[in-house]
């Protein structure tokens, strides 16, 4: 071979990896890295390899940047392979041309081919104007390339810097969004064309910042204080996950023994059962040694969802939080536990749920808010769902939200309950206020009477033993017990089979 193609070749690769100066220092002073930079601290070192690095759009020109904006490949997380595509906002603002849409939905594509995951690592101005409607088509094709894989291999999205216009939907459209605070910005429409129509005046870190879709609009489920973190939490994320929905669970090595007992979880409990306590705790205690990673800790806080390990099997976990409202379900709970729940049952991850729950909140702005229409979506989300479901009744299990957690009713493969647990339709004082209105109005001493009749409600009908009678809990165990039985029905339950009739699909109330 002529050794001046070589040399060629070499330069041409060299102008192609450089970015602009200038342009890199504004990215650098903006605590933001660049876009090969990103891939270089996600992945393996040395395990990046770049597909269409030399594509240049057919509509507007770059100033000669090849790759159109957007760096995009394979590599691997943890010695596993994963698809990966890193926006350049040095180029255009990472704005999405026909070409640039094109590589990543290419890219998306090529990982459901091969059945492993896909990240985007997301920073863009959105669509490119001058392009007009083919840049339209190539946000339409990203965001069709995202649902199609929906559900067959997981997709991570990083937000690291703006995600604008109706390029917002594609990160939103995948199974986790990462967001990094103070430099990641999601919105439809950005604070000037807010002010403009709507008169509001309103910052970019108020109208879509982390903070914001992490709290407030349920968007992110992680945010990083900054990049590195965001790499650090996506490559443990991904320890997790199947490659894809029929792959089996990464399962580790135990880190500890996965029978033991689970010493000190009842003292997490209080002996006034009104009193809150930090569930977080009790999961800690049950599941392996820092193996608990909590998604959207900041919205729908009345309930916890996080993966974990229990005796190194991947599983899911969703806890009632008595900490917050007393654990009752708000329509943000609602539609946090669904969506996190119909996620772990695409990748056939087991899903262990904790109950200590009084009710759905009450309230108007919850009833004219659809608490009715969201709480269903939890309820769908858990009867849909096929893959392990076992569930541990700690304390309070009233009503719907009874149900709603994970119950036999929904198809819980196996329930558990501590001696603490009080499944009922009511509490004490309601059902008593209800069921004896007319002997308390006629009392003499209405208080007297009230609390000796809450007193046997308490006796004869709060404990598991009813609910154990009628077969609806599998036993009642000591709280020490707790991970040695959820182990061994975890090891037993892990080849369940379960078949559904054939649909194109149901209809969850959206």
């Amino acid at each position: 071979m002529r050794r001046e193609l070589v040399e060629e070749l070499r330069r041409l690769r060299q102008e192609l990896e450089t970015p602009d100066p200038e342009k890199a220092k504004r990215q650098h002073a903006k605590g933001k890295l660049l876009a090969r930079e990103r891939l270089e601290r996600l992945l393996d070192p040395g395990s990046f390899s770049e597909i269409e690095a030399w594509r240049l759009s057919p509509y507007t020109a770059t100033g000669g940047r090849r790759g159109d904006g957007v760096v995009a490949g394979y590599g691997r997380i943890g010695g596993r392979p994963v698809y990966v595509f890193s926006q350049d906002f040095t180029v255009m603002g990472g704005s999405i041309g026909y070409a640039h849409g094109a590589k990543i939905a290419r890219t998306i594509e090529m990982a459901m081919k091969s059945g492993v995951p896909v990240i985007g690592l997301w920073d863009s101005g959105g669509a490119r104007i001058p392009e007009g409607v083919a840049a339209l088509h190539a946000v339409g094709m990203i965001m069709n390339a995202i649902v199609q894989a929906s559900g067959v291999i997981p997709q991570v999205s990083l937000v690291l810097g703006p995600s604008a216009g109706g390029a917002a939907y594609a990160p939103a459209l995948m199974d986790i969004t990462v967001m990094v605070e103070k430099t990641s910005y999601m919105f439809i429409t950005g604070p000037d064309v807010v002010r403009e129509v709507t008169g509001e005046t309103v910052s970019f870190e108020q109208l879509g910042g982390a903070k914001v879709h992490a709290a407030r609009s349920g968007v992110a489920h992680y945010v990083a204080a900054n990049e590195e973190e965001a790499f650090d939490y996506t490559r443990r994320l991904i320890s997790y996950l199947p490659d894809n929905n029929e792959a089996p669970l990464p399962i580790t090595q135990p880190i500890d023994p996965p029978e033991r007992p689970v010493e000190g979880v009842e003292a997490v409990l209080p002996d006034d059962p009104h009193r809150p306590y930090d569930m977080l705790e009790v999961l800690e205690k049950v599941f392996d040694d820092d193996s608990l990673l909590e998604l959207q800790p900041d919205y729908g806080q009345s309930i916890i969802t996080a993966f974990a390990r229990l005796g190194g099997i991947p599983v899911c976990t969703v806890a009632s939080q008595p900490l917050v409202a007393s654990g009752a379900i708000d329509i943000a709970a609602s539609v946090k536990a669904a969506r996190f729940v119909r996620f772990c049952d695409a990748f056939n991850i087991p899903i262990v749920t904790f109950v200590d729950v009084p009710g759905y909140m009450p309230g108007v702005e919850q009833e004219h808010g659809g608490i009715i229409r969201h709480g269903a979506k939890m309820l769908y989300a858990y009867a849909e769902a096929t893959v392990p479901k076992i569930t541990v009744i700690v304390r309070k299990a009233y009503g719907g939200a009874y149900i709603s957690m994970g119950s036999r009713s929904l198809g819980a493969d196996l329930v558990y309950a501590w001696p603490t647990a009080e499944v009922a339709v009511l509490g004490a004082k309601a059902a008593v206020r209800i069921l004896y209105r007319r002997e308390l109005a006629a009392a003499e001493n209405p208080d007297e009477l009230r609390r000796a009749l809450e007193r046997r409600y308490e006796e004869e009908m709060l404990n598991p033993y009813r609910a154990a009678e009628t077969g609806l809990v599998d036993d009642v165990i000591e709280p020490r017990e707790t991970r040695t039985r959820l182990y061994r029905a975890l090891r037993l339950l892990l080849s369940k089979r379960e078949q559904r009739p054939r649909k194109k699909h149901g209809n969850i109330p959206l």
